[in-house]
């Protein structure tokens, strides 16, 4: 039983993610990091000449499944396939059967949100889609030549098929999210989940660093920062007087790269959402339709546009602008970086002791510069699974040793800094441990729990939604009870 729980998890958590093969691969090649166009379009060619046992031919408009309001192609299943090699995926794994139910799945998530009114706003969707589009434009290289490759006569009709899938994925998605979203664990359950594995079948952990920092953000000068305020009221003014998009000029001239290829957008922002006090304290302020005056935060300054008020709940565009900073103020941080290191190597005082005083980072400095792990908030980074750059930037730090000042551009939005890092503790690779990795073993067992309630909630809609299984693929030997046997 326990030598599939790890496997069981993984499968869990790309699910709650809203990430399987199949949703992600039946948007547009776009959404894809892995290889360019090319690479779909030979994909495309691979799947024309494929004759392998997996992949009988079929009819291309033909009727998969229907589930709910939602009709499965089979060509839908063709285009599945085509962009997961594109993405470098290996497919010989792969049935038609499980692509069909991966899809199957998709749908019966956009079915059900439909119905729980989660829905995505037309704009939020048109956002997303311009930004694919644009993307796509960049990689294949003109307007021309992506009509070509999805065989569409004009930019509208590309535009309204995008659209389609990506609305699909994102009600999706949502759904997924709203089934979890209540989900907690407690202590009890975490020991509970522990104790089940048996000794010889606990998961091993990885080597793994915790790692502290000191950082100097160098400031803009009040010039600098007046130059932002005023292009952002000169938006403002565009979009109030004159009927300028808000979403149009946030994707032109926003820096926040969360929200600019939505057109700056957030969903369902409440007061407990993790976002700047100054920034939901303006937020809540608005009516809806206003257009806020420019304001400061630590990442820059902002303007924000009230989409929708729900009761506590806010959709919301904003503009994020930060001010230029100077040479000037970016020798004087890596100077002063340089000096600090100095002195704590000459021992006039510790590391932790210099973050205190001297980081202008805040989420670390009370803590002795110590970094968290975004995935878990917990302080140790397994090397296999950190992020390449932080990885570059530590992999040949020794005990003791410091890093020399490193420039580096807040992906936040937070603009240019300076750093210096340290490897405070390591650790070795080893079998799970309930003290030591609470954290870990916590959030395996929260993603079982969360696991077992989607799969819960599959079982329970499937019964109570109208669903049709084409003749051919009755046979197959889904996951799910799609034939309901």
């Amino acid at each position: 039983m326990y030598k599939i729980t790890k496997s069981l998890i993984l499968g869990a958590f790309i699910s709650i993610q809203g990430v399987l093969s199949a949703q992600s691969s039946n948007a547009v090649a776009s959404d894809s990091q892995g290889e360019p166009m090319a690479s779909t379009m030979q994909a495309e060619a691979e799947i024309k000449k494929d004759t392998s046992e997996n992949f009988k031919r079929i009819k291309l408009d033909g009727i998969a499944a229907v589930v709910g309001d939602y009709v499965i192609l089979d060509s839908d299943i063709d285009k599945t396939l085509i962009d997961l090699k594109s993405q470098g995926a290996s497919t010989e794994d792969i049935t038609r059967c499980g692509l069909l139910g991966k899809l199957m799945e998709d749908r019966l998530y956009a079915h059900q949100a439909v119905q729980d009114s989660l829905l995505v706003s037309d704009d939020e969707v048109a956002a997303t889609t311009e930004a694919q589009i644009q993307e796509l434009v960049s990689r294949t290289g003109s307007m021309a030549k992506l009509l070509k490759f999805y065989r569409k006569d004009d930019e509208a009709s590309l535009r309204e098929e995008i659209g389609k899938i990506n609305k699909l994925r994102m009600l999706s998605e949502k759904m997924q999210r709203d089934i979890i979203s209540e989900i907690e664990i407690t202590p009890e359950e975490v020991r509970q989940f522990f104790n089940k594995i048996p000794e010889d079948e606990r998961p091993v952990f990885g080597a793994e660093l915790e790692i502290s920092q000191i950082v100097k953000q160098p400031k803009p000068t009040e010039a600098e920062k007046q130059k932002v305020i005023d292009k952002l009221n000169t938006i403002k003014a565009d979009v109030e007087d004159n009927d300028a998009s808000f979403s149009v000029k946030a994707i032109l001239y926003s820096q926040d790269p969360g929200s600019k290829p939505r057109g700056g957008l957030y969903n369902g922002i409440t007061k407990k959402s993790g976002f700047d006090k100054t920034f939901k304290d303006v937020a809540f302020s608005l009516r809806q339709g206003e257009v806020s005056d420019p304001f400061e935060t630590m990442f820059g300054f902002h303007i924000i546009y009230i989409e929708k008020i729900r009761g506590q709940e806010l959709d919301l565009r904003h503009i994020l602008i930060q001010p230029e900073i100077s040479q000037e103020a970016l020798d004087g941080a890596k100077s002063e970086l340089d000096s600090i290191r100095q002195k704590v190597l000459d021992g006039k005082f510790t590391f932790a002791e210099a973050a205190l005083n001297f980081s202008d980072e805040k989420e670390t400095k009370f803590d002795g510069g110590l970094l968290r792990n975004p995935t878990n908030f917990d302080s140790k980074f397994e090397l296999t699974k950190m992020d390449p750059t932080l990885y570059n930037q530590v992999r040949n730090l020794k005990d003791n040793e410091i890093s020399y000042p490193i420039f580096e551009e807040d992906p936040r939005g937070g603009g240019p800094k300076y750093k210096i890092l340290k490897v405070t503790n390591r650790y070795d690779e080893h079998i799970a441990d309930f003290a030591r990795d609470y954290t870990k073993i916590q959030q395996l067992a929260l993603t079982e729990k969360q696991y077992n309630a989607i799969k819960k909630w599959m079982e329970e809609h499937i019964e109570d939604t109208y669903i049709s299984v084409n003749d051919k693929n009755r046979e197959c030997n889904f996951a799910n009870n799609w034939v309901k046997n």
